[in-house]
């Protein structure tokens, strides 16, 4: 049997009622020379006899059992099976524009140094408007494009939609596929990758349309929960490529839930947080956990630790690299944006 192009892995449970959608946005776009994977995991509703009908009336389509093991065995079951050199993910409730996976593959072709790329999502929702929040966090990712910006804001957030991705999959092998815990794998995988030096971007297009509900895992599973991607941040920071794997002791501006989280998983790490930054007047001077709190003005010029900045609204966060810039902090090399 020929070796496609690309193969599709595509994990669905009890999504009945939007997979075939989602496949046939695949097996109609302009890459026919496709595989696509599907997984049902464990579904209770007629999500197996979907797929059963769509493998039987196309050949590009092969259905496997995942025995409701979990996204990620599903995902890494897939993969063992995947033979093409690159290797797309889809969501069993998303949309695939025509061109997703073609254009997706130029990039790839074109810049060797990548692992791999997402694209610009538009999101939607069937019942209501999508909130303002992941509104803005499409908008950030969509802006995405270039690998060094990716690099640079990795620690902000998750920095590609997962379902949107496409890999190569020798470089998603070594890295060891999809890794299964308490902790969003998806993000996990981006920084594994950026960490053993692969390049990653977004394509500026929107090619893919991203379903959002309230039943999303994001909403809905513990693995997705702040404190799991603070962790995850930690243990990227303190390591490997990290800015804090070389041992220098680190201030976090942002004495908030965030920043204080982060400093607890940066303990465990054994990093060292010697000061927040707070622009609270009620917190300057004072000790959090028996670390002090300084104001901005305090901090003075780049020294021997480096700055994480730790604040989630994004034109304060927009505010504070300015700032910093323009007192001659170099981001990369003297901060690092971590929420």
């Amino acid at each position: 049997m020929p070796v496609p192009a690309v193969t599709v892995l595509l994990p669905a449970r009890n999504a009945q009622a939007t997979v075939a959608r989602a496949v046939r946005s695949l097996l109609t776009g302009t890459v026919r020379d496709l595989r696509v994977l599907t997984v049902d995991d464990g579904s209770t509703d007629g999500t197996r006899e979907v797929l059963t009908d769509l493998a039987a009336s196309d050949s590009r389509v092969e259905v496997l059992d995942g025995r409701g093991r979990g996204l990620v065995a599903a995902l890494n079951l897939a993969l063992r099976e995947a033979t093409s050199p690159y290797v797309a993910r889809m969501d069993a409730d998303d949309e695939a524009l025509p061109q997703r996976l073609e254009a997706s593959l130029t990039a790839l072709e074109a810049e060797p140094k990548l692992a791999g790329v997402g694209t610009a999502v538009e999101l939607f929702r069937d019942d209501q408007p999508v909130s303002p929040s992941l509104q803005a966090y499409a908008t950030w990712i969509n802006g995405l494009t270039s690998a060094e910006r990716l690099d640079r804001e990795r620690f902000i957030e998750s920095p590609l939609c997962h379902p949107s991705v496409c890999l190569r999959r020798d470089a998603l092998v070594a890295a060891g596929g999809w890794q299964d815990g308490d902790f969003p794998e998806d993000y996990a995988l981006w920084l594994e990758l950026l960490d053993r030096g692969f390049a990653l971007r977004n394509l500026p297009e929107v090619l893919l349309r991203w379903r959002d509900s309230d039943g999303r895992m994001t909403r809905t599973d513990p693995r997705y929960a702040l404190k799991r991607f603070m962790w995850m941040k930690a243990r990227y920071l303190t390591r490997g490529r990290g800015p804090l794997a070389d041992g220098r002791p680190c201030t976090v501006w942002g004495a908030g839930p965030s920043g204080k989280t982060l400093t607890y998983f940066l303990h465990q790490e054994g990093a060292r947080v010697r000061r927040y930054v707070e622009v609270h007047p009620r917190k300057v001077g004072t000790h959090i956990h028996g670390i002090p709190v300084i104001s901005p003005q305090e901090l003075g010029a780049p020294g021997d630790g480096h700055l994480l900045i730790c604040v989630g609204v994004r034109w304060a966060r927009a505010e504070i690299r300015e700032d910093l810039t323009g007192w001659g902090w170099v981001e990369g090399r003297d901060f690092t944006c971590a929420a």
